[in-house]
């Protein structure tokens, strides 16, 4: 499933930049990425899909493993794992060097954040990762099954009947929005701007909830139940109104596209409302985990790749207006041109 996702992320920003290209947004210059070396759409999708035919070709070895009665059968995953690791940290101009090596500068900068000036890739990178809050517990199961031996002879509870590893899922839950905080107090102090101040305290509302949910999980009694209502709906109205208003532009006062902005690069107004309600449908997922439905371990671990699947999809889904409203407004005053350049040479080298 950790790889799984990443797949699924991979193939959603190449649809983001394929509608990018059709719509005329010039990412690169948003991004301040080079154009020579960014990744287009076929890169991302040729990711996406080398990525699920190596988990695939991992899971086949796996299964002829079993079947064959080898001891070392459960290590295949820790060996895709290393694999993958050496890849991404490969010093050879292969396999987008540059775009690795551009991944990992832009990670390091939000790891330590505040330290380093925010960017624009900076924070757009910042919120994939409140989108993968999954996918980093899954890479802690991985570490902990691995490290503990669990794949030789420990059963697979070995790491979450554990309290340390819980306490552990508990802290990693709350990085990416720390981060994303920690991002907006550094631009905050640099820009005086109070609207960043007010971005902060939605990554603070999140943590909260998050706290909140993880108490009912281990404590769920009724006062814990309405604590996750109230904290958590809290959390998701400041989320939407941000979406909505600051990060996508709607609800623009006088605005002759009702509910919406004056400036719209898609011509048909119907899919703005679409996408309203869906980014508000997948905003209430959180709903789930109060809703107790009774399903097999296997059925829950499903379930809660579903979930996560779903919002690395609303994820996706926003990314789009997120940068549409950069291109036509400059909201995040990274530029100081209102313009973006088109790329006109992009287009007619296609």
């Amino acid at each position: 499933s950790m790889f799984a996702l990443i797949s699924l992320h991979c193939f959603l920003y190449g649809c983001n930049l394929f509608m990018w290209k059709s719509t005329r947004i010039n990412q690169n210059f948003i991004f301040d990425f080079a154009p020579n070396t960014a990744l287009t759409h076929r890169d991302a999708f040729l990711m996406s899909a080398s990525i699920m035919c190596t988990v695939v070709t991992a899971l086949v070895i796996n299964l002829f493993l079993r079947n064959a009665g080898a001891s070392y059968a459960n290590a295949v995953p820790g060996g895709l794992i290393v694999l993958s690791a050496g890849l991404l940290f490969c010093p050879f101009n292969v396999f987008y060097r540059s775009t690795r090596y551009c991944f990992m500068r832009i990670m390091r900068n939000i790891i330590f954040s505040p330290f380093y000036k925010v960017l624009m890739a900076d924070f757009f990178m910042a919120d994939q990762l409140t989108s993968q809050i999954p996918l980093l517990r899954h890479m802690e199961f991985a570490a902990c099954y691995f490290m503990a031996g669990s794949f030789r002879a420990n059963p697979y509870e070995t790491c979450t009947n554990s309290q340390q590893y819980k306490h552990l899922a508990y802290a990693i839950s709350f990085l990416p929005y720390y981060w994303r905080a920690m991002q907006c107090l550094r631009r905050y102090f640099e820009e005086h701007d109070i609207n960043q101040l007010a971005n902060a305290g939605k990554y603070v509302s999140a943590m909260v909830a998050a706290a909140v949910r993880f108490k009912y999980s281990a404590t769920p009694t009724p006062f814990w139940v309405w604590l996750v209502l109230i904290s958590s709906s809290g959390a998701t109205v400041y989320q939407l109104y941000w979406d909505f208003v600051k990060d996508w532009g709607f609800f623009t006062p006088k605005s002759k596209n009702l509910w919406l902005r004056d400036g719209l690069i898609l011509k048909n107004k119907f899919t703005y409302y679409i996408s309203m309600m869906l980014n508000l449908v997948l905003r209430l997922a959180w709903t789930e985990s109060v809703m107790k439905i009774r399903v097999s371990k296997n059925e829950t671990r499903l379930l809660d790749f579903s979930l996560a699947s779903l919002e690395i999809i609303r994820r996706g889904h926003w990314n789009f207006y997120r940068l549409e409203n950069e291109h036509l407004n400059n909201v995040g005053k990274f530029r100081a041109v209102k313009t973006v350049p088109l790329p006109f040479r992009e287009l007619e080298t296609d």
